[in-house]
């Protein structure tokens, strides 16, 4: 099996990251995952018809062994989604997600909360790998009004326990963000960045050590502290500057007074909220101006919350529009996951765990570019008359749709003579195979 060639000319735009021999087998290994049924090494040759070109060890010493580096990967596939960004500022997205798994001996495990089986009331842990992604916000030209989180860079987060068992230096997911960020910040320097996150990296160790050419939107305690800025030293005094001004009401606080009103549409639905706004400083980090927003929604249950941002000069609608572009993030998560297996790679070295699930979601960030740059004019959408509401392909349809012409483009090139005959019959049974 092959992929269509207008997907193998994008790929092949990150091969000068990797050996000849290396990016061989990393296309191979990306035509099997897509066509794979279980999303393994093993699973991927399979798919891929590629049992006996080579051993099948050259396969997992692609992530195990070969030299590559997944932060140039990662890099390189920014460039590809570079032509699809705006003039201005790029808008990236911070967030973790759990890999369940399996085993003791697999490197990085450990206990970490499972949202999908918690409660608000009760938080539940599970076994399996915790990964901290940064995503690229686009949108694009096919789905104007629909916002794509692409994945690009990976941190896996080991929790105190494991480190304490079996050694090695402690990061938190918030300082694994912050070191993500300078990655890409660093590469364009020339560019300027404002990640959305949600509150778990949006607390001082976050929002304290930021790029110099990067802002951030996030949500805020109800009851943090904040300030105005410092009155101006007078001539004479003593002692050191203050830091902090005078103490202004906390967002809770702030919509027990006078509030506006204002109607949203995201999150794909109109919204009534309450909201109170102003410009003012968190005691962790008391020289940076935020905007603070504190929303009381009036339609769709939701609680009483608040967020902020750097970027101090931007109305408060502006803010909770920028917040709600962070969903995108979870959508991809879901797709990763069910669609191509994020959680299940099989590798239990250190190097195969660390490179062999982000392929997953990178091969997700690849499939989207591609639907963005051709495959939406093959996108046929299925007749459902009992399905009235879906406007724009899903992406289930950019998965099928590279699948189907990637096996129209094989099968209408072979002839039907000889052995192309033979060929052809081997292609559609073995497609066949896959589907079952």
């Amino acid at each position: 099996m092959t992929l269509v060639s207008s997907f193998l000319e994008l790929v092949q735009q990150l091969a000068f990251v990797m050996t000849a021999p290396t990016y061989g087998t990393f296309a191979t290994v990306l035509t099997g995952w897509v066509f794979a049924r279980r999303h393994t090494v093993t699973g991927a040759i399979l798919a891929a018809d590629a049992v006996g070109t080579k051993h099948h060890s050259a396969f997992h010493r692609l992530f195990a062994k070969a030299e590559w580096c997944l932060d140039e990967l990662g890099l390189a596939v920014f460039t590809l989604i570079e032509p699809w960004l705006r003039e201005g500022t790029i808008m990236p997205a911070l967030d973790d997600t759990l890999a369940r798994k399996r085993g003791l001996k697999v490197f990085g495990v450990g206990m970490h909360h499972d949202p999908l089986i918690s409660t608000r009331k009760v938080a539940r842990v599970n076994w399996g790998h915790s990964w901290v992604v940064l995503s690229v916000i686009v949108c694009f030209p096919f789905c104007t009004d629909r916002y794509f989180a692409l994945p690009i860079l990976f941190r896996l987060y080991i929790n105190k326990q494991t480190v304490a068992k079996k050694g090695g230096w402690y990061r938190t997911r918030p300082e694994l963000a912050v070191d993500m960020l300078y990655v890409l910040c660093r590469a364009y320097e020339n560019r300027r960045f404002h990640v959305v996150a949600d509150s778990t990296y949006g607390g001082q160790s976050v929002l304290g050590d930021l790029p110099e050419n990067c802002d951030l939107t996030s949500r805020l305690n109800l009851d943090a502290r904040l300030y105005e800025a410092p009155p101006p030293r007078k001539p004479g005094t003593n002692g050191r500057p203050r830091k902090r001004g005078v103490q202004v009401p906390s967002p809770r606080k702030m919509l027990t007074g006078r509030a506006r009103r204002l109607t949203l549409n995201i999150y794909g639905r109109r919204d009534k909220v309450r909201f109170a706004d102003c410009l003012a400083r968190a005691y962790a980090v008391p020289h940076r101006p935020l905007r603070i927003v504190a929303v009381e929604p009036l339609t769709g249950g939701r609680r009483v919350q608040a967020f902020y941002s750097t970027r101090h000069d931007a109305s408060a609608e502006q803010v909770l529009v920028w917040y709600a572009m962070r969903w995108s993030i979870e959508v991809a998560f879901q797709s990763s996951k069910t669609h191509l297996g994020f959680e299940e790679p099989q590798g239990w070295t250190r190097r195969a765990v660390e490179r062999t699930a982000p392929t997953a979601m990178l091969l997700y960030t690849l499939i989207v570019l591609w639907f963005a740059r051709c495959g939406h004019r093959h996108y046929h959408p299925p007749d459902r008359p009992w399905y009235r509401t879906k406007r724009h392909a899903s992406f289930a349809d950019m998965l099928m749709t590279l699948k189907r012409e990637s096996i129209r483009e094989q099968v209408l090139s072979t002839p039907l003579r000889g052995r192309g005959s033979r060929k052809l019959t081997q292609t559609l049974l073995h497609a066949v195979q896959q589907a079952a």
